[in-house]
């Protein structure tokens, strides 16, 4: 792990974001790479991002961008609402 890789470990938005029924799990990694699942599709998404204030900037490595917001702890990212893992919302619905 490189000096640069434990200052961005350290950011907050960093882990595992699921939406409230368990089926959407993206996870940011502390290299500026995210990888996003649905249901039992794993690595349905995946790609870079950056992080500007509160404000999420995808780029799939396909080319499509997205955009995302953190407020109140929860990730709204385009129509989706994430919550950080092991938040009492994340993964309650089932899948």
């Amino acid at each position: 792990m490189t000096s640069n890789d434990t200052r961005r470990a350290a950011h907050p938005y960093v882990g595992m974001w699921v939406t409230a029924d368990g089926f959407i799990r993206q996870e940011l990694l502390p290299n500026g790479r995210y990888d996003e699942a649905r249901g039992n599709r794993q690595s349905a998404y995946t790609g870079r991002y950056t992080v500007t204030g509160n404000h999420i900037d995808y780029v799939d490595d396909t080319g499509f961008t997205a955009t995302g917001d953190i407020r109140d702890g929860v990730l709204f990212h385009e129509h989706l609402v994430l919550y950080r893992e092991g938040n009492k919302h994340a993964g309650q619905g089932g899948t």
